[in-house]
Formats: structure tokens, C-alpha cells, sequence
């Protein structure tokens, strides 16, 4: 093994990068010329994409991730953070609602879509992800296996999506918890998947051997580090979440003070539900089971766009796919395109 510091160039993670940025470019050049326009991305995305790939970077390379793997369960912490507090977020904000749309319509895709943004089964898994990655034997192997390595930032990568997903606003089909349980939902994933920030900050004997040399790294001894790292889980998770949950109280306050609802019911929205509906009908008849049907929520104006003559229309006018796009109820999920960053 070599200084913590060595310089190390890790071609993988790099050519892995490009390939993100590269398939996102493909994707959004490469759809169908009748939505094409809807499809293009904004400066904000364009934006979200290159911070969402400068924080893979930062996390994926020298030198965090070279401390991370070896030397430090500090780096490992702030590796782990990038990943599901900006990377994760940022890279969904950069995908146009449309495209979100066609990469989900599959009915499988769908459906796990319709599960994982769930408020108690996002909590799940993603508590099972975040700790599960940071057992002894699983923090072990990624220090002794480039493979395992990549495999675990995949998995946090994906339970980084599953956090966000009940919260960003433009993901058609996915749950839309109201301003209260979206403040709750985060609150809960801030405090019981952090758990073993808790049992880091009070241990008094080191917990991974894989971190024995953490002093030559960060001049700390192995049980400080351990400390400093619980103390840098809490101290960058909440404010995150909890910021994010506050402006979701406060925007639906605000909106309630004044009378107004800036949501606005999306084609690519009323296309998810119609689509549901009509697989729930093709059911065979011994597997038809009635089931309750949530009502299309609202999202937010440049989530995607209405076809012609199909604009949003009275609420409680009609059940949701009994007629013209427009003419069922508008869910009660909270305005605005995204929540985050």
C-alpha cells in the first residue's frame, strides 16, 4: 500500500462519468422529433447535470476516494454524502420530465417507481442501503476489492434516487406525500438511516480494522476519526433535508395565505395514471384485484407540457382517465417542479 496521498489516475471512474454525461446527451438528442422540444433540456439542467457529475467526480477520485477506501472512515462518510446528497439529486433534476417519462414507461419500470417513491418503503430501503454498506464485513471487502468498490457506489448511488424520488416533483408517476408528510418523511430518513453516525461518535474502540492507519492520513487516531466521522454525517445531513423540508412547509403556507395554487396538471402525468389504468384493466380476470386508485397529482409548469387542447380543467369534474385530459381531480401534492437544490 502506498502514501494516502499517492496520486492515483482511477481511468474507471472517469470513462464511467463520461458515460453518464454521454448517455445524457444521446438521450436527450435521440427522442422522437414530436417531443423533442419538450425533451430539450433547460440551463437549469444543464446546470444540475454538470454538478451532479462534479460530484461523482470529487467522490470517485483521488484523493477521496483513495482515503476512503483505505485510510479514513471520515472520507468514506463524505464519499457517501456525495453521492446520495448532491449527485443523486442533482442528476435527477437534470432529466427533463418527458424523457424521466420514457425511460419509466416499461410496465415493470413503472411499478417499481410506483413502490420504491413511497414514503415508508423509500425509508426501508434506503435505511438498508446506508447501513447495510456500512458493516464491518461490507466495509471490509470494499477495502480490499476494486470491484466491491464500484458495486457498493452503484447501490448508494441508486439509494440516493430512492431518497429523492418522493421529493422532487417533476418524476411522473411517482408518490406525492402533502407538505406535512414530506416534512415528516424527511425528518424520519434524517434521523434512523444516520443511526450509525450515533454509535460512531460514542464508540470507544475502532470498529474497522480497514481504517488502523487513519493517523498517517488525517492525523488522527483510528477511534477520532471514527468520531469525526459520525460528527460529519449528522452535521451535513441535516441541514439538507431539514432546509428541504422547511421550504416545502413554508412555500405550502405561504400559498395558503394567499388563496393560490400554482400547480399545474402535466400530460406527462395524466399519461402515467391513463397507462395504469389500462394495465389494471388488461389484467387477467383471476388476478384482478380491486385496489385504490390515487388520484393524479399536481406538479409543477416546466415538468412537461399538455397537448393541444388538453389544459387543465376543473377539479372534481370527472374520475381520473373517465375523460379528456384536464377533466379529473388535481391532486393535492405541493406546486413547484422540484424540491432540493
Amino acid at each position: 500500500m502506498t502514501g494516502p496521498f499517492a496520486f492515483h489516475l482511477h481511468a474507471v471512474a472517469w470513462l464511467a462519468v463520461a458515460a453518464v454525461g454521454l448517455t445524457y446527451a444521446v438521450a436527450v438528442r435521440r427522442t422522437p422529433p414530436t417531443v423533442r422540444s419538450e425533451t430539450t433540456p433547460t440551463r437549469r439542467q444543464w446546470w444540475c447535470l454538470a454538478g451532479g457529475l462534479l460530484a461523482l467526480v470529487v467522490a470517485l477520485t483521488w484523493p477521496v476516494a483513495d482515503l476512503a477506501a483505505h485510510w479514513s472512515l471520515t472520507a468514506l462518510l463524505v464519499q457517501r454524502l456525495l453521492l446520495t446528497l448532491a449527485a443523486a439529486p442533482l442528476l435527477l433534476l437534470a432529466l427533463p420530465s418527458p424523457l424521466i417519462a420514457a425511460l419509466t414507461r416499461p410496465a415493470p419500470v413503472d411499478r417499481a417507481l410506483e413502490v420504491l417513491t413511497r414514503p415508508p418503503v423509500a425509508v426501508v430501503v434506503f435505511t438498508v442501503i446506508a447501513v447495510g454498506t456500512l458493516l464491518t464485513p461490507a466495509v471490509a471487502a470494499q477495502a480490499s476489492s476494486g470491484i466491491v468498490r464500484g458495486a457498493v457506489d452503484v447501490v448508494l448511488l441508486f439509494g440516493g434516487v430512492v431518497l429523492w424520488g418522493p421529493v422532487l416533483r417533476h418524476i411522473p408517476g411517482a408518490s406525492r406525500p402533502s407538505p406535512v408528510g414530506l416534512a415528516a418523511y424527511l425528518f424520519v430518513q434524517s434521523v434512523v438511516p444516520g443511526f450509525p453516525s450515533v454509535v460512531y461518535v460514542f464508540a470507544r474502540h475502532p470498529l474497522y480494522p480497514a481504517f488502523a492507519h487513519a493517523h498517517a492520513a488525517i492525523g488522527l487516531s483510528p477511534v477520532g476519526d471514527q468520531q469525526l466521522a459520525g460528527v460529519v454525517a449528522k452535521v451535513a445531513t441535516l441541514p439538507v433535508l431539514w432546509t428541504v423540508a422547511w421550504v416545502a412547509l413554508t412555500r405550502a403556507a405561504r400559498e395558503d395565505r394567499a388563496g393560490s395554487d400554482t400547480g399545474v396538471l402535466t400530460w406527462a402525468e395524466v399519461e402515467r395514471q391513463l397507462q395504469r389504468a389500462e394495465r389494471r384493466e388488461k389484467r387477467p380476470p383471476g388476478r384482478h384485484h380491486p385496489r385504490r386508485v390515487s388520484p393524479i397529482p399536481r406538479v409543477g409548469s416546466g415538468s412537461g407540457t399538455d397537448p393541444p387542447g388538453a389544459g387543465p380543467g376543473p377539479a372534481g369534474s370527472g374520475p381520473a382517465g373517465s375523460g379528456p385530459a384536464g377533466t379529473g381531480p388535481t391532486g393535492s401534492g405541493p406546486p413547484g417542479d422540484a424540491l432540493g437544490p
